[in-house]
């Protein structure tokens, strides 16, 4: 935690607790080092569905080229906020509504998961245009990946064999332009290996093109950066990954690829920060129990994984009785939750833990907050902090609010 984040969170109070810190100024850092990282012919649009939060967004759009959306509220949400922005709509169970919300509001791209999609769309579309990529579950081992959307009976996308059912149905209707194939298929993946993955997809959609006659304008290979929650500090490495894709896109001089990341754009800017209210000891086994917990911040429940955390200490003790304390032992970190999935981090090995440190969960930028069950027991909402360095130098601020 930098210093000035550190002095943001210090000047937090008990009743601003928990809360979410973002820090503005390490985003538009990190998503500059992307850019940087890509090379020409690589079009990069967030995933609006890792983390939605108004600021967070508005700086990004000054960084990429669009958004992906995967419903009509997120839809909403970002054209609310930046009316400007392209935007890419993607995910399964499209309702009716949803698609001529998308048509009425002319999105960029319409990402067709289904034949049947297809046919709403066409029924729906009357006089209007609309561009459209088909996503393509194509059939392959993808090895140990952290989640395999594709390459196995999947309910995204379609089989490759159900595809040339589609082209009939777009050369049938004018007013669907077809201008290439959508191909997430995992998630969790190094840079190597990624690059790998994105050379058997554009090897095989040029090759598919070629065959049915298809003037191939474009692929998108969605997401799937690897976030490492274990080791904080092993980002994935866009520089390595940018000159795989060089490599990879001088075979392919006439396509542009398209990414859709989101957690591996927005996890390292995020902290959840929070206060110890308990330590307590079970069978030998120390807990320390914080406010709020999987209810704000989902994440280690979902992926099963102890969230990267900092102690930062707090001495000052109004009580008449001992403080209760762990020292140089594993501790389990739990919420308030009466349940005993309620936990955020498993037997970390702490120095000195005690009632009213605090705790600050790193990497909570992406599906966090927006994934969590938050009306369980209906404890208070956190309140969401930004910082921004270039933001506080001209107005000697941060920007906060609490949600209702």
């Amino acid at each position: 935690m930098r210093p000035a984040l550190l002095d943001r969170v210090g000047r937090l109070t008990d009743d601003d607790l928990p809360a979410y810190v973002y820090d503005l100024s390490a985003l538009r850092e990190h998503v500059h080092t992307i850019r940087a990282a890509l090379p020409e012919r690589v079009e990069l649009l967030y995933a609006a569905k890792a983390n939605s939060d108004p600021r967070i967004l508005q700086v990004l759009a000054g960084h990429v080229d669009g958004f992906e959306v995967a419903s009509g509220g997120e839809l909403s949400h970002v054209r609310g906020l930046i009316s400007s922005a392209p935007i890419a709509f993607g995910g399964p169970g499209k309702t009716q509504a949803e698609l001529v919300q998308a048509l009425d509001a002319g999105v960029e791209r319409l990402h067709i998961e289904s034949e049947h999609e297809l046919l709403l769309v066409s029924a729906l579309l009357g006089d209007r245009l609309t561009d459209v990529l088909l996503r393509v579950n194509l059939p392959m081992d993808l090895g140990q990946v952290a989640l395999a959307m594709g390459g196995h009976p999947s309910p995204f996308g379609m089989d490759p064999e159900r595809l040339d059912r589609c082209l009939e149905l777009i050369a049938s209707h004018p007013g669907i332009r077809l201008l290439g194939v959508h191909l997430h298929l995992a998630s969790g993946l190094r840079a190597e290996a990624q690059s790998a993955l994105v050379d058997k997809i554009l090897t095989w959609a040029e090759d598919w093109a070629h065959e049915r006659g298809i003037d191939l304008a474009e692929v998108n290979v969605g997401g799937g950066m690897d976030v490492d929650y274990a080791h904080p500090h092993k980002v994935f490495d866009w520089s390595a990954f940018g000159a795989g894709l060089r490599r990879i896109l001088a075979r392919h001089p006439h396509l542009t690829l398209r990414l859709e990341p989101g957690r591996s754009v927005t996890a390292y800017c995020g902290w959840y920060v929070t206060q110890v209210l308990d330590i307590k000891f079970s069978r030998g086994s120390a807990f320390a129990v914080l406010r709020g917990g999987t209810h704000h911040l989902r994440t280690p429940a979902a992926k099963l994984h102890d969230q990267p955390f900092e102690v930062i200490p707090d001495d000052a003790w109004p009580r008449p009785w001992d403080r209760p304390e762990a020292r140089d032992e594993p501790v389990t970190l739990v919420g308030q939750l009466c349940t005993p999935k309620d936990v955020l981090a498993r037997r970390v090995m702490v120095e000195r833990l005690r009632v009213g440190d605090r705790i600050a969960f790193a990497m909570a930028g992406a599906y966090a907050w927006n994934i969590s069950h938050h009306a369980f027991l209906m404890h208070p909402r956190p309140t969401f902090h930004h910082l921004d360095d270039v933001e506080a130098s001209v107005t000697g601020d941060t920007y906060t609010h609490r949600l209702s």
